[in-house]
């Protein structure tokens, strides 16, 4: 169901479950969170999650469980799902989510734990749970707004309609649209994996939370870091950077 694999500095996490849409289980959010906590202790520098199945990103989370709920099973759901996600948004490096067609329910959540979203042509996006009668994930509610604008966010979670990638990149759900979504995402993994390691990490956590009080001094401290000594040098020399 996730595959993980490495290609140089990328890494790349592959969402597989044909049979059901990559609608991700409650062992698939487990399995969501084991590969990204592997990747997080590695020294790839990108990440890149996408599908394998043809006109599908994700169904979101596998409704097929949800017939057998009870309060502690929905409990153990929901804290799966939260596990997924949040080892997910917690990897250090950049990640870019490629959408390239529909992208539903927990889905939507999923994607925005990412830090750069690339929407093909034929991408499609629904929040859903209101047709369920459920609510949303609360810290999926904050980062939609964020990403969206509050009215934006209700307009998807109130009406659970199918937004397409014009209509998506146009609210700010996906950064990036192209008609061969993989390519383009790969390009701009290339482009962030060029980049300073270090720095493209000190770059996320102060993106993620900027009021965190030691990024003064971390900010200071690169200066005196071989990377500044390679990236000023590159400068000085007329050169590209190369960093280890």
């Amino acid at each position: 169901m996730i595959h993980a694999e490495r290609d140089g500095a990328i890494a790349t996490i592959t969402i597989s479950r044909p049979q059901a849409r990559n609608a991700l289980s409650i062992a698939g959010w487990h399995a969501l969170a084991e590969a990204a906590r592997k990747i997080a202790t590695s020294d790839a520098r990108c990440v890149i999650l996408k599908s394998d199945v043809p006109v599908v990103f994700s169904a979101g989370a596998d409704i097929g469980e949800f017939a057998t709920f009870a309060t502690d099973d929905a409990t153990r759901f929901r804290e799966a799902m939260r596990a997924g996600i949040e080892a997910i948004a917690a990897l250090p490096m950049p990640i870019i989510a490629v959408i390239d067609g529909g992208c539903f329910g927990a889905a939507i959540a999923l994607i925005l734990a990412c830090d750069l979203r690339v929407a093909g042509d034929g991408a499609q996006f629904a929040s859903t749970p209101a047709k369920l009668g459920i609510g949303y994930p609360r810290e999926d509610v904050a980062r939609l707004v964020a990403q969206v604008g509050k009215g934006n966010a209700a307009r998807m979670l109130f009406t659970g309609e199918i937004v397409d990638a014009a209509d998506a990149l146009a609210m700010g759900l996906v950064e990036l649209r192209w008609e061969e979504p993989a390519t383009l995402a790969r390009a701009f993994a290339d482009r962030i994996a060029a980049n300073a390691p270090g720095a493209m990490r000190l770059l996320k956590r102060t993106l993620a939370d900027p009021t965190q009080p030691d990024l003064d001094a971390a900010f200071d401290a690169a200066f005196g870091g071989s990377e500044f000594a390679e990236g000023h040098k590159a400068f000085r020399e007329r050169r590209r950077p190369v960093f280890e």
